[in-house]
This record gives C-alpha cells, sequence and structure tokens, in this order.
C-alpha cells in the first residue's frame, strides 16, 4: 500500500536544470573547463553541487581539491540563488500534482538541493505546507545515488507524522528525474516515479513507471504501483 510519496526537487518540482548548467558552466569556465549541456544531462545530472564539481574536475584531468571545490560551490550557490530570487518556474504540473498528492499522502523532499534554494522556491509557489519535511544536501553525508536521502527523509517523514505503524520504505513512492535519483530510490527499497523532464524516456526504463510529465497524471495511478 502506498502510504507516503518523496519527491525530488531539481527537475521535478523546479524547473532549474538550466539554472544550475549555466551556474556550474560560468564557475568552471574560469578554471579553464568546458561543460558541455550533453555532458551535463548525461553524467552529472541528480549528482550534489559539491559532488558534481568534483566529478567535473576530475573528468577534465583537474585536482579537485577541497579548497577548490568548496570557492567554486559558493560561486555557484550565490549566482544559482540570485537566479531563484528573480522568480523560480516550477514544472509544468507540479503544483498542482503536489497540492492533490498531499490531500491523500504525507509528503516529503529528498533533493541534492540546498535548503535556501528549496525553501525559497517553495514559499514562492505556496507550497511549503504540502510537505512534511525537507531533506536537503546539508542533511546528509551522502547524496544520491546512495539511498541516505530517501532513508532520512522516511525517517523525518514518520516522527513528523507520528506513524502507526512506522511507514516502510516499500510504502514509499519517490519521484524523480534522474538516472541517479531512479538508483538511489530502489536501493533505499522505495519505488520510483520518473518524469521525462532532464532525460528522455528511453533512458529511464529502469523506474517503476515513466512519465513525459506530472501535468494531468493522476494520482489515483499511484496506488495501483502497490497492489
Amino acid at each position: 500500500m502506498l502510504r507516503a510519496i518523496l519527491f525530488d526537487f531539481d527537475g521535478v518540482i523546479a524547473d532549474s536544470e538550466p539554472a544550475h548548467l549555466r551556474a556550474f558552466q560560468e564557475v568552471v569556465a574560469g578554471e579553464g573547463v568546458a561543460l558541455a549541456e550533453e555532458t551535463y544531462y548525461s553524467r552529472y545530472l541528480g549528482l550534489a553541487d559539491r559532488a558534481c564539481l568534483r566529478a567535473i574536475l576530475r573528468d577534465a584531468g583537474r585536482a579537485a581539491t577541497n579548497n577548490l571545490v568548496e570557492a567554486l560551490f559558493e560561486r555557484k550557490s550565490e549566482r544559482y540563488l540570485q537566479g531563484l530570487r528573480e522568480g523560480a518556474v516550477l514544472m509544468p504540473g507540479a503544483s498542482e500534482f503536489i497540492r492533490r498528492a498531499s490531500a491523500r499522502h504525507p509528503l516529503a523532499v529528498a533533493s541534492g538541493a540546498l535548503r535556501g534554494e528549496i525553501e525559497l522556491v517553495l514559499a514562492q509557489a505556496d507550497l511549503r505546507s504540502c510537505f512534511v519535511d525537507i531533506v536537503s544536501a546539508e542533511d546528509v553525508r551522502q547524496g544520491k545515488p546512495h539511498p541516505e536521502p530517501f532513508l532520512t527523509a522516511l525517517d523525518r517523514l514518520n516522527r513528523g507524522v507520528g506513524a502507526s505503524p512506522l511507514i516502510q520504505p516499500g510504502e514509499c513512492l519517490v519521484v524523480e528525474d534522474a538516472l541517479h535519483g531512479i538508483a538511489a530510490a530502489h536501493e533505499a527499497g522505495m519505488k520510483c516515479l520518473a518524469v521525462a523532464t532532464s532525460c528522455p524516456i528511453y533512458r529511464l526504463g529502469a523506474a517503476d513507471v515513466v512519465t513525459q510529465s506530472l501535468e494531468g497524471f493522476s494520482v489515483g495511478r499511484l496506488g495501483d504501483m502497490f497492489v
């Protein structure tokens, strides 16, 4: 039985991946590294910011020292957050889907994004009250594809709603757009609905269900995945 839904943020709730890409491109260009759009979406999508920067530098043959990664991380975060303050755009159908889902199940966010970014967008969209809790990059030691973000979100959700009996991983659905996220969901023992907003549908076959968009997607269909 479906008892809880955990949402990724970038590319599922917020149409933010293009802004992330631009911010990454700008800061690594200062280090003489070119980041192609196709490379970002095929190789780095779904990684937390610091992990993404380390991977970009290493793949370019650069030493990903902690000091360099931290400096790039700060510059990237500042540029990206400024873009959000100017007005974040939600993914098509995300707001309506979240509101309908929250009327049936407790929800949480489990994302590699920073808490300030997530809180800002949810507040702008008047969606914060739909979520019991938020797990961001600051809350975990290991990001996706490790299952820690989803398992941490489930633990907080159980405590937040006082679930009895406790909601189990097998009773959770993850909504994701990235391969790393799908892998993390399954590693956590959860089912996954993948939205083809950042990757083409043919690359998302590992998910339990794939949809082109949340727009018009029936919340009632989700329960069928747990029969």
